[in-house]
C-alpha cells in the first residue's frame, strides 16, 4: 500500500492506492493516525517489482546501492542476481509521502485496521524489472495525476 497525503485547510486529505488482488469487498475500515506525521524521520523509499516477505529493518543502502546514467537520470542495480531499472520520482507538489505501519494487525477481513506513520518521503525510488520506468506506468502516471486533476476540475478562467 502506498499513501500520500497533502495538508488541505488544516485537516489531512488520504490517498491510498492498493493493488488490484488486494482489494476486496468488504466493510473493514482502516484508520491513519496521522498524529504522528510531525515528528516521523524522511526515509529513502524503493518501490520494488517483487514482494519480500520480510516485516522490520533492513541495510538497503548497503545493499541496495545504484548507478546513475547522468544523461538520462536512470539508475541501475542488481538485485537477487536480476537487473532493475529504475527512476527517482517527487511527490506531487503540496504533496507528502507516508510510510505507514500496522498498529493492530485486525484477526479477519471484516475487523476495522489501525495504522501510524513511521516515516515519511518527498521523492521515492520507482524500479522494474530490466526495463526502465517510463510515462505508461501507472506509478508514474499517479504522481502526474494531481496537477491534470487541479486543471481538470479547477476553476476555468474566462
Amino acid at each position: 500500500m502506498m499513501t500520500v497525503t497533502s495538508e488541505l485547510n488544516g485537516r489531512f486529505r488520504i490517498n491510498v492506492w492498493k493493488t488490484a488482488e488486494r482489494m476486496s469487498c468488504n466493510t473493514s475500515v482502516t484508520r491513519v493516525d496521522v498524529s504522528s506525521v510531525g515528528q516521523a524521520q524522511r526515509a529513502p523509499v524503493h518501490l520494488l517489482p517483487c514482494e519480500i516477505e520480510h516485516n522490520g529493518p533492513a541495510q538497503v543502502s548497503q545493499y541496495l546501492t545504484a548507478t546513475t546514467k547522468d544523461c538520462k537520470l536512470e539508475k541501475t542495480v542488481s538485485f537477487r542476481g536480476r537487473g532493475l531499472k529504475g527512476q527517482e520520482l517527487s511527490c506531487p507538489q503540496g504533496y507528502t509521502g507516508l510510510v505507514l505501519k500496522e498498529i493492530n494487525k485486525p484477526g479477519s477481513d471484516q475487523e476495522d485496521r489501525t495504522v501510524k506513520v513511521s516515516s515519511v518521503f518527498d521523492k521515492l525510488t520507482y524500479w522494474n524489472l530490466e526495463t526502465p520506468p517510463n510515462s505508461d506506468d501507472t506509478v508514474v502516471m499517479a504522481m502526474d495525476w494531481p496537477e491534470l486533476a487541479e486543471a481538470i476540475h479547477g476553476p476555468v478562467e474566462d
